[in-house]
């Protein structure tokens, strides 16, 4: 069974070859990252785990029985108990449920793990794939998205309001950043889509 793991220093093989794999498929739905990105990969990914160990954001890789990444799922931390998910997933694993079942596991992680409130996802207009994944996870729709957010396309924003709980908002030693203005995020954003992961399902570029 593929297990949703925390991302670690000792993903980052997988992960690149995850990358490379599937360039020519996420392309297809998104803009791609460049030769840029892999040329700095290891930076980068050195950047995403500053991020996460700054409790800004919480990166998540899908892992199956073979050590191969079929997916990554991530949660970027806005404040209020607020976070916007981002997640891509190989080709290899697409329709077959697995971006539905992560997807779930995620919010659960989100809710009883970090104390989120409210999960967000925008995801482009012809993405019908990607509706259908966030709808089957409890998203609903909740206005426009700005075409910056999902690679210069037309979409919407879908949220999802997470059932109460007791639980702590952190998880293991990193602690969620209680607040962040709308300039934060924004620049934030900028910073974590130069550097890596994009939804290829829900169309915006993301970290990790």
């Amino acid at each position: 069974m593929p297990e949703l793991q925390r991302l670690r220093a000792d993903h980052a093989p997988a992960v690149l070859a995850f990358e490379l794999a599937n360039r020519a498929y996420f392309a297809a739905s998104i803009s791609d990252r460049g030769d840029e990105f892999f040329a700095q990969f290891t930076d980068r990914y050195g950047a995403l785990l500053a991020e996460q160990d700054a409790g800004v954001a919480a990166f998540h890789v899908l892992v199956d029985e073979g050590g191969s990444v079929l997916g990554r799922f991530n949660l970027i931390f806005a404040g209020d108990g607020i976070a916007e998910l981002g997640y891509r997933v190989a080709q290899n694993a697409a329709g077959r449920g697995v971006a539905t079942a992560a997807v779930r596991e995620l919010c659960q992680l989100a809710a009883l793990q970090y104390g989120l409130r409210t999960l967000r996802a925008a995801t482009s207009r012809e993405n019908v794939a990607s509706q259908k994944v966030l709808a089957k996870a409890g998203f609903s729709p909740a206005g426009p998205a700005d075409p910056a957010h999902i690679g210069g396309k037309s979409g919407s924003w879908y949220q999802r309001n997470q059932p109460p709980t007791d639980a702590a908002s952190s998880y293991g030693t990193t602690t969620i950043l209680p607040t962040c203005s709308l300039r934060c995020m924004a620049a934030r954003a900028s910073r974590i889509w130069s550097s890596g992961n994009a939804h290829s399902i829900c169309g915006r570029k993301r970290g990790s």
